[in-house]
């Protein structure tokens, strides 16, 4: 069976090697021109697999290589640009792709980011055949994980998602050359689509609860970061914790400074900020950002 890969980052990188470890026939892949497409080209080249790296999905040189290598399955690994039509057509048995999320639960960009900030308390991932819908195509298998009380989008991807996701990839491809890949509509009634997790979803409204604001900041840890305001400018807060209480305190005061943690005063809890970081800087412990902001006990986030 031939194969084309299609992907980014170091997902796309572990999905290619572990099918060239398990002997599968790769023969081509597909990468960003950017430094998200190194890992791949870099293994593409020490394998001997031919390669090319557009702007743009749809750029001419993508359909060239699909119709010189003229693969059986095309599978995406990680893969954030919209496939055409007529590149979905050439593979004789489909084209295959991973998503972290339990679909049709979380459709679009950033499912992980969504999960937690709506609070979810188990997510998943979902290898599909990819159609011209987003995230709409029929399941072929998915895998359900626990989210922890405390996990962020980063800790939930890297420590459970992403390894999880590479075995998936290539029992999905096992799967299709037994014949025996189911093809499982989507039930459209559980459908939910959010949008990409930037800025205008990682902003802090000190008036919601401590729960809602525990969420956003670890569903926007470490991208794009939720973010709020102090003394007019722009802060990103991370590594939060969360311990509900009566609070007679204004949200968003800051209570005490610890070597550890910023206490935050939120409408019916605590809020604990590990590190914080300004917009053009590195992420800081409390102590050093209360130094460079100016900031005490009883300033106030979103002033």
């Amino acid at each position: 069976m031939r194969i084309i890969v299609v992907g980014q980052g170091p997902f796309g990188e572990k999905v290619l090697e572990a099918l060239i470890q398990k002997g599968e026939h790769v023969v081509g892949v597909v990468c960003p021109p950017d430094r998200r497409g190194e890992p791949l080209k870099a293994l593409a080249e020490r394998s001997g697999i031919s390669f090319c790296r557009p702007n743009e999905m749809k750029d001419p040189q993508v359909y060239d290589m699909y119709v010189e290598v003229y693969p059986d399955l095309s599978l995406l690994a990680f893969v954030t640009d919209i496939l055409p039509e007529r590149l979905l057509r050439i593979p004789c048995l489909g084209t295959i792709c991973y998503h972290p999320s339990l679909l049709p639960r979380h459709r679009g960009a950033s499912a992980i980011n969504w999960a937690i900030i709506n609070g979810d308390t188990h997510t998943g991932l979902t290898i599909f055949w990819v159609d011209e819908g987003i995230d709409t195509g029929p399941i072929l298998l998915q895998k359900a994980v626990e989210v922890a009380p405390d996990d962020t989008t980063g800790s939930l991807y890297f420590n459970v998602l992403f390894p999880m996701g590479v075995e998936a990839m290539v029992e999905a491809v096992d799967l299709i050359k037994r014949g025996e890949a189911p093809r499982i509509t989507q039930d459209e009634s559980k459908a939910t689509y959010e949008p990409p997790c930037d800025d205008a979803v990682a902003s802090v409204d000190w008036q919601k609860s401590a729960k809602d604001l525990y969420n956003l900041i670890r569903g926007c840890d470490p991208q794009p970061g939720a973010h709020t305001t102090i003394k007019g400018k722009k802060v990103r807060l991370y590594d939060a914790e969360l311990h509900p209480s009566a609070m007679e305190k204004h949200p968003g005061e800051i209570l005490s400074m610890e070597k550890t943690a910023l206490r935050v005063a939120a409408k019916d809890g605590i809020i604990e900020i590990g590190k914080l970081r300004f917009e053009k800087g590195e992420k800081m412990g409390p102590m050093e950002f209360a130094k460079s902001a100016d900031v005490t006990a009883g300033d106030r986030f979103g002033d």
